[in-house]
């Protein structure tokens, strides 16, 4: 009878081991916070492209929940059960823009940070046919009358992006807050607006091929995209913006489980069909581990929160 036991109390212990062990044994679900089409949805498929490699039976399923900047996506993730199967993707500022503004229903906390995938630098463009060329001339138009300057919504990159402009130059803008990307450029390209700003995917094809002028580039050095383009420091602005693209799950999940998604998106990140896939479609790569990534986000949040206090919107 102690042997019956023993035998069963074993297999009580080892259960859930081999539960764990056989994850993922039904399809897991990325949710994006944003529509289909866009940059962090093209990035969650080619993420998917890049994992079928190391999980070949795993199924992945892509929920796309725009709306409110991300806040409806990032709300869903934080609520899923942790178990897993319900993952996603996060970017910024948005994630802490909703926090510091004080209208997410969820911190940090409520996440498991698998790590970060990509970056995205914001940009300053004109319409084509405008006479501004660089940010001194923009600067001194934006002096003598308030210029049009769309961005992607209230506390999303653009806008921090803008309010941070102001606040080192002493302009004022009448921003025109848009639904994305795709009336941003639909407004720069048609010359509805003075000025957007942006992210430099958006927009780099257009700057190529004459139908848009980018007249920035809100980061530390150039892109190789675009080599002509300087950035905002070096015409004596020291502005700095990107958006980052990672991967987030529900807090609390089992340990085992939550490893092998850590190791799994760092395989994607280093794969070299997901590295060309990036550089053909124009997405910039910025790998980061989980730790460093919380680290980035946090720092993110502290500036973030500084600059809100001065700037609520």
């Amino acid at each position: 009878m102690r042997k019956i036991l023993l035998l069963i109390l074993a297999l009580i212990l080892c259960y859930p081991l081999a539960g764990l062990a056989a994850y993922p044994e039904k399809p897991i679900t990325i949710i994006v916070p944003s529509k289909a089409g866009g940059s962090t949805d093209t990035s969650a498929r080619l993420f998917i492209k890049a994992a079928k490699n190391y999980w070949p039976k795993a199924v992945f399923v892509i929920k796309n929940v725009p709306g409110s900047g991300g806040l409806k996506g990032f709300n869903e993730i934080a609520r899923a059960r942790p178990d897993g199967y319900t993952i996603g993707m996060d970017f910024t500022t948005q994630i802490v823009a909703h926090i510091v503004s004080k209208r997410a229903r969820y911190t940090l906390d409520s996440f498991h940070i698998i790590g970060n995938a990509m970056q995205d630098p914001l940009i300053v463009a004109v319409p084509s046919k405008s006479p501004i060329k660089n940010l001194k001339e923009f600067i001194a138009e934006a002096k003598k009358k308030s210029l049009t300057a769309a961005v992607n919504g209230i506390g999303s990159d653009d806008f921090v992006a803008a309010k941070k402009f102001e606040q080192q130059t002493g302009v004022k803008f009448n921003l025109l807050p848009t639904k994305g990307s795709t009336e941003q450029k639909a407004m720069i390209l048609g010359g509805h607006i003075d000025a957007s700003f942006m992210n430099l995917s958006q927009l780099q094809a257009q700057h190529k091929a004459g139908k848009a002028r980018i007249i920035a580039i809100l980061a530390d050095k150039r892109s190789k995209i675009l080599p002509e383009v300087k950035t905002a420091a070096e015409q004596g602005y020291p502005i700095s913006m990107t958006a980052t693209r990672g991967f987030i799950a529900p807090a609390g999940l089992p340990k085992e489980v939550a490893a092998k998604l850590d190791d799994l998106l760092d395989k994607v990140n280093h794969d070299p069909g997901f590295i060309a896939d990036c550089d053909k479609g124009v997405l910039f790569r910025l790998p980061m581990s989980g730790p460093e990534y919380l680290k980035y986000l946090k720092e993110l949040q502290a500036e973030t929160q500084k600059f809100y206090d001065q700037n609520p919107w």
